[in-house]
């Protein structure tokens, strides 16, 4: 099982380089769609042999929401919305991908002052979980499509979801649901949001929302 771990580490390190280098929506909400879906399965590998209908129920519901109904809600807004490429991103796609090799350094680096609670983890595994975080954060401040920030938003809960499959015996299942749940809020209101926005003003450019002013007769 652990030669799977590390298999579902390095998919998730490719993962994040391709959110950071994409440049169609459509690509990368397939991405962070498979993301979080392989996502599902690190619980069960984790835990092999003590499979409990927690691990079972947090595994089925990763895979049915990470995996399926929000990449739907974001494929149906990008289709209401009307756009299909980030255009000229707040940083370019190339610093992008340097940030991701430097966000897996700082998070190798980090995850050597915190102790695994779990021994038998793959030493992979809180690196790549807090590598993840720092890609979807990086997503939600770099790019300006507002879709695309929902896509950072996910990954970063994706990366928040692996570094607690560790201690995932301790969470409750009230904890994990409520993450789940507050994601879905998230992005059925982003979704809404990127709808009108788009509907109102023809774009989902975030910094032209900043040309903004007070209009006068």
């Amino acid at each position: 099982m652990e030669a799977l771990v590390h298999v579902l580490m390095v998919f998730l390190i490719l993962a994040n380089l391709r959110l950071l280098g994409g440049t169609r929506l459509n690509v990368c909400i397939v991405t962070v769609a498979a993301q979080g879906a392989v996502l599902g399965l690190l619980p069960l590998l984790l835990h092999p042999l003590s499979l409990t209908r927690h691990a079972l129920t947090i595994a089925l519901a990763a895979v049915v929401l990470k995996g399926g109904l929000f990449p739907w809600l974001l494929k149906r807004a990008l289709r209401q919305a009307g756009v299909q490429r980030e255009v000229a991103p707040y940083v370019g796609f190339t610093p992008s991908m340097f940030f991701g090799v430097l966000a897996l350094g700082l998070g190798a680096a980090l995850a050597r002052k915190l102790p695994l609670p779990a021994p038998d983890a793959s030493p992979l595994l809180v690196p790549v979980a807090l590598a993840t975080m720092l890609t979807g954060l990086f997503l939600i401040v770099a790019r300006r499509q507002a879709l695309m920030q929902v896509v950072g938003y996910l990954a970063l809960e994706n990366g928040i979801f692996a570094f607690g499959a560790v201690v995932m015996k301790e969470a409750p299942l009230l904890v994990e649901m409520g993450i789940l749940l507050d994601i879905f809020v998230a992005v059925f209101v982003m979704g809404i949001m990127v709808f009108h926005i788009s509907r109102e003003f023809d774009h989902t450019d975030t910094e032209r929302l900043s040309e903004l002013k007070d209009w006068t007769p």
